[in-house]
């Protein structure tokens, strides 16, 4: 998996698609496979959290690839990146959504009993609350069977790209990424910050 995450963002982001994602905890497995993506560069992308340089929130970006990259956004979620790219060279993939496919229950519980299927991690706030995943796994190591695993499984049969979601700076870039189609695939919301919103 190393040598698969070692590539750059932009190039690893749309073949994780279809990958299966699990956390373990004490109350149970959630697994969610992924069908919505975003690549960021890095110090070679001013809408990374890396691009100004390590600081102690985006240190995991700066190491080896194949861990997570977890933050709090707006004061309010937790969002995880997958860190892809060489070692020191800050690079990862936002996981924005995705499909429960083990732990339904469980992910139900975390986001509430009336929330659809479809909808259990749809968004990358939901993706990390369906999988229970918060400030504990910044850094985690991602394996092929541990607390946290992360492993191939079926590639969608097409996907389509586009903008980035939210990001005021570099916010025409493709790199997000999506199986097309797929109803758990969040929608699309463009920052009113940016250039000629």
């Amino acid at each position: 998996m190393d040598s698969f995450l070692s590539r750059p963002s932009e190039v690893v982001a749309p073949e994780l698609l279809g990958w299966q994602l699990t956390h373990h905890t004490s109350q149970g497995a959630v697994s969610v496979r992924l069908t919505e993506v975003e690549a960021y560069a890095g110090q070679a992308d001013p809408a990374s959290h890396a691009f100004t340089g390590p600081t102690p929130r985006n240190a995991v970006m700066f190491g080896p690839p194949g861990h997570l990259y977890v933050y709090f956004s707006y004061g309010m979620h937790w969002c995880a990146n997958v860190v892809v790219g060489p070692d020191s060279v800050a690079s990862a993939v936002l996981l924005r959504a995705g499909r429960v496919v083990e732990g339904a229950d469980l992910a139900r519980a975390r986001r509430g009993p009336l929330v659809a299927d479809r909808s259990l991690a749809r968004g990358p706030a939901c993706l990390t609350q369906a999988l229970g995943i918060g400030r504990a796994q910044d850094g985690a190591q991602l394996t092929d069977s541990g607390p946290l695993s992360l492993r191939y499984a079926e590639p969608p049969v097409a996907v389509s790209s586009g903008p980035r979601v939210g990001v005021s700076r570099a916010a025409d870039v493709p790199w997000r990424f999506w199986a097309t189609g797929d109803p758990t695939v969040s929608a699309y919301k463009r920052n009113p910050r940016a250039p000629g919103s």
